[in-house]
């Protein structure tokens, strides 16, 4: 079975997908399931990391649903077990949060991908393992455009745990012959979304706050520069990952070709979402000490390996995300 991504056939595949209930791993689901694969959703539904069982209302009798914790070690170790493919989208995903609680991003975020890692080494080696990564782990960029060679300089605590657990991905798929591969993603939009928080991404939360109708409040002047994708194709990137041995034991920057300002981003949410307006006040403390200022990202490694392309835009991004949220959007307000 193929889509506008090209993508192949999963059938026969069994999958295991952490964090199978948040915005990533629940659209992923969604597609494995369309092209044939058997999926295991597995997820704590921590609230800190916008997990949400209305995500897979409408796929609930086809796929298997573990109510587990990846800190958890004997449940990893159960659940991994035959699973062809295991996408790790678990994680503690709020950058001030990991400022306000660094133990607990700790544990959900680099002990958490160890538990995976360790068993999948011991208990189901013949595995396929990708990892989700994000661009903030470079910190602030030390050129433009940045790619993945460029250095890593986090400047919180999220972002710090998210590069080593993805070093840890890195050496086991080295050392014990791991198929491994890292997809690091950048401001992604779209369809079952946390959108009611600011902790979460910045652009959904504005997706939520113009479908309320209320004005989007933007820090300074909103001019750092920003790759967006729209949720499909970050999801096409990780499955095409999983199915192309080019792939194994490499990291992919999996963002969209344009990049935007912070206040482009709000104003063209505006445009297409509601009738509030964009507001623009001081940095807080709190976030100017953690911001990266411009983040343009290069695609053009897993252009090369991986044959992928995004497809949508920013602008038709949003119109697709609006006709999703038009239909539910109170299932994603609390």
């Amino acid at each position: 079975m193929e889509n506008k991504h090209l993508l192949p056939s999963m059938r026969g595949q069994k999958v295991l997908i952490t964090g199978g209930l948040g915005f990533i791993g629940s659209n992923l689901a969604h597609k494995c399931l369309e092209l044939g694969a058997e999926v295991t959703i597995f997820d704590c539904l921590d609230p800190r990391s916008g997990g949400n069982l209305f995500n897979v209302h409408d796929i609930r009798d086809s796929i298997e649903l573990c109510h587990q914790d990846i800190q958890d070690f004997s449940s990893v170790s159960h659940s991994i077990l035959n699973k062809n493919v295991i996408f790790n989208c678990a994680a503690s995903t709020s950058h001030p949060f990991s400022m306000r609680e660094p133990w607990i991003d700790l544990d959900v975020n680099s002990r958490g991908v160890v538990n995976l890692l360790e068993a999948i080494r011991r208990f189901n080696k013949q595995s396929c393992f990708i990892h989700i990564g994000t661009s903030t782990q470079l910190g602030k960029l030390q050129y433009d455009i940045a790619d993945e060679k460029h250095p890593e300089f986090p400047t919180d605590i999220y972002s710090a745990n998210k590069c080593v657990s993805e070093k840890y991905v890195l050496i086991y798929a080295k050392s014990y012959a791991i198929n491994t591969s890292v997809i690091r993603l950048s401001n992604v939009f779209g369809p079952r979304a946390s959108i009611h928080s600011p902790d979460f991404t910045f652009n959904n939360y504005f997706i939520g706050l113009a479908l309320q109708n209320r004005d989007i409040t933007v820090y300074g002047k909103g001019e750092q520069l920003r790759n967006v994708i729209y949720v499909d194709d970050a999801v096409s990137a990780i499955i095409m990952a999983s199915q192309n041995s080019r792939a194994n034991g490499e990291t992919f920057f999996a963002v969209g070709d344009e990049h935007f300002s912070v206040a482009q981003i709000a104003e063209q949410t505006v445009k297409q979402m509601g009738s509030g307006g964009v507001k623009y006040i001081e940095w807080p403390k709190s976030r100017k000490a953690i911001e990266i200022g411009d983040a343009i990202i290069s695609n053009k490694k897993i252009k090369e390996y991986l044959g992928w392309t995004p497809i949508d835009n920013l602008e038709s991004g949003l119109i697709k995300t609006k006709a999703f949220y038009e239909k539910c959007l109170q299932e994603y307000l609390r």
